[in-house]
Order: C-alpha cells, then sequence, then structure tokens
C-alpha cells in the first residue's frame, strides 16, 4: 500500500462561512478542521482528488495520517467525513491532533478471517455479523489498522463477544473497560441453516 494515501498537503484557508466552502468546493477542494490538543482550531483545504483516491483505502480511516499544513507536519486522526447524498464528492472533513505519548480514542474494523473454511460455516452455518468496528484507545504508535476475529474454532450456534477477541498489545476495548457484561457486546454468530437439525428440534418441542 502507498504511504501516499497517508499524507496528504493542506493548505491554511482564512476565507470561511457556507459560501467560502461552497467556492471552495466549486474549485475541487476540500474544506476541513483540525482540533484537538492544545492549539486552537485550524482550518484547511484539502486537493479533493487525493482524498478521494485516499479515502478507497480502509486503511485511511484508522491510521494516523500527516498532514503536510504549509510546510508543517501535522499527525491526526480523520474524525468525520460528509460526503454528498447522491454525487461522489467528499463535503468536509474532521481532524482530530495526535499527540505522541497520548492515548488516543477511535474506532477500527474489524477482519473477519478464516469464515469461509469453518466446519460450522461449512456445515450450512450462516455467519452473521453484529459489528463491523470496534473502539479502542491506546497509545499512537499502537494503533492497528484492523483487528482480526479468527472464526476457525467457531460452532454451530456459537456468539463471539468483545471478550473473545485478542486485541494487540497495548490496545484497549472502550466497552469492557466500563466493566459490565452488558458491554460485552456480540460479535458475529453462527446461524444453523433454516431448516436445519437445531430448527427440527425446536419444531418438535414445540408440538410435544
Amino acid at each position: 500500500m502507498s504511504e501516499a494515501i497517508f499524507n496528504l498537503d493542506a493548505k491554511i484557508r482564512t476565507d470561511l462561512g457556507k459560501g467560502a466552502s461552497r467556492r471552495l468546493r466549486h474549485a475541487d477542494l476540500v474544506p476541513a478542521i483540525v482540533y484537538g490538543g492544545e492549539e486552537a482550531p485550524l482550518s484547511i483545504t484539502l486537493e479533493h482528488n487525493k482524498v478521494i483516491q485516499a479515502q478507497e483505502f480502509e486503511a485511511f480511516y484508522s491510521h494516523v495520517l500527516t498532514l503536510n499544513v504549509d510546510g508543517k507536519s501535522v499527525e491526526v486522526l480523520l474524525k468525520d467525513v460528509q460526503r454528498h447524498p447522491y454525487k461522489p464528492k467528499i463535503m468536509h472533513m474532521d481532524f482530530q491532533r495526535v499527540i505522541a505519548g497520548q492515548d488516543v480514542h477511535t474506532s477500527v474494523p474489524l477482519h473477519f478471517v478464516n469464515e469461509a473454511s469453518s466446519a460450522a460455516v461449512k456445515g450450512g452455518g450462516v455467519a452473521e455479523h453484529h459489528v463491523t468496528e470496534v473502539e479502542i484507545t491506546c497509545l499512537p504508535k499502537d494503533l492497528p489498522e484492523f483487528i482480526e476475529v479468527d472464526m476457525a474454532n467457531i460452532e454451530l450456534g456459537q456468539t463471539l463477544h468483545l471478550s473473545d477477541l485478542t486485541l494487540p498489545a497495548g490496545v484497549s476495548s472502550v466497552e469492557l473497560a466500563k466493566g459490565d457484561d452488558a458491554h460485552d457486546l456480540a460479535v458475529v454468530t453462527v446461524k444453523p441453516p433454516k431448516g436445519g437439525a437445531a430448527d427440527e428440534a425446536e419444531e418438535d418441542a414445540a408440538e410435544e
């Protein structure tokens, strides 16, 4: 993967407001804001074509990015993207500064591995994904691009929860840190196929 998607050139903008943002978009520029840390929020513009190319990569949404703002490098995380309702156009972006040595709070995608090859799915089970990303906290240097959910040994009818995931070193789950079983969210369930043995047993029990 090209490192270029993690490095974007930006320019400071002083012309603010809806009218100014509209003019920027007509010029194929994306208005954005950088906030967080001890510095004041910074209004910037990015090249729309560069953003469109970068946002096609999943890692763009969870990786520490570098904005080159008028010659100064600023490390950030992408926190929000506003898109046009029907055109392939980015309307606005929010970035949060990353401070070395301070935990970041963000969401990272889940990658479900060994799903198709698991005995439960090969036997006709249907995998139902309850969540596709999780909230985590960690130092910037420990930030993973994704977290794997290994389904190799999952059984028919079994549900994997957040507590079943293997998080990388230095990474904590925001939900599990709340310390209540109610926050141990379901991640994926392999349901028996319709008309399968489990369904027939339920029907027999209901008839009895």
